[in-house]
């Protein structure tokens, strides 16, 4: 077949040889995995947070994931370790000043530096664009790189302060022997959160169960309860003293007791004319001569 007008195939286009490994470009990979969401693909954009296992995402991405109760959510395999939102934490991530974004490249018509990242670590100044290896702390989520650690040795963070252990530092896309230790810590972490857990819950049924009583309050059987008849003549003295005092507030209060029955001023013993000022006083009120044969909207009318 083929081979017309004289043409001289190789021997390349004639055998076939063994296929050859396609290898992964290195730049593209760093890309990936330090410039996008490990879950979502698309770029990453703050708040940006970071599992156990040290790899990146959008937090808005994982907020959806957890949500999501389809059966499309079998195929996140990179976040199936993330139960709930406790189990990221967000980074406070230090801006790089000499990264210009995308402003610069909006017509295509210029080259895209790879090697140069959006963020550095605040204390050496390194790039975070994967050449150099960053951790950051499950306690405050502060970043630097790995090198500002062993520089600055210290059991507080070089940023915030807060004091960290060993077992808080987590490296950023480690490799996969750094992976297998951080998943052996996760799982021994949440291993000894259950435990913490099932001993915490013994002892709350048995604060409930045995309540504390308080000896110096005595209880309604320790209350001393007598009839009128035995009571002293000083109590009697103290009770009959103590009822006027607190008709007295009542009236202070301006607030009648339940069941009072409202009295008229008419019927007080006010003098007259304390009870002219008020348009219940007989001097108030017209015979049907005085008053007018229209209607009016005042309170003279009756």
């Amino acid at each position: 077949m083929g081979c017309d007008g004289g043409t001289i195939p190789k021997r390349h286009e004639l055998v076939k040889g063994p296929k050859k490994v396609e290898k992964v470009d290195k730049d593209a990979e760093l890309v990936a995995q330090w410039n996008y969401c490990t879950l979502s693909q698309e770029i990453l954009k703050r708040p940006v947070v970071a599992c156990e296992l040290g790899r990146l995402y959008n937090k808005d991405a994982v907020i959806e994931f957890l949500l999501d109760k389809s059966a499309e959510k079998a195929l996140g395999k990179a976040a199936s370790h993330i139960k709930s939102i406790k189990n990221v934490t967000e980074l406070k991530l230090s801006d790089n000043p000499a990264w210009g974004g995308d402003r610069g490249n909006t017509k295509g018509d210029r080259h895209d530096d790879l090697q140069r990242a959006r963020f550095i670590c605040p204390v050496v100044g390194l790039e975070m664009n994967g050449r150099h290896r960053f951790c950051f702390l499950r306690c405050c989520g502060c970043v630097f790189s790995e090198r500002a650690l062993k520089e600055i040795k210290a059991e507080v963070c070089h940023t915030c302060g807060a004091a960290f252990q060993e077992d808080d530092v987590i490296v950023l896309n480690g490799t996969k022997e750094d992976v297998e230790m951080l998943k052996k810590r996760m799982e021994e972490r949440r291993q000894r959160a259950k435990m913490e857990k099932k001993t915490k819950k013994p002892k709350a049924a048995e604060s409930v169960s045995k309540p504390e009583v308080n000896e110096e309050c005595p209880g309604p059987s320790r209350v001393k309860t007598g009839k009128p008849e035995e009571l002293g003549p000083d109590t009697r003295e103290k009770k009959a003293v103590s009822a006027p005092r607190s008709t007295a507030t009542n009236g202070k209060a301006g607030k009648p007791p339940c069941g009072a029955v409202k009295r008229s001023i008419a019927d007080s013993e006010e003098s007259e004319t304390y009870k002219s000022l008020f348009t219940t006083h007989s001097s108030a009120k017209r015979s049907k001569e005085e008053s007018a044969h229209w209607v009016t909207h005042t309170s003279y009318c009756f």
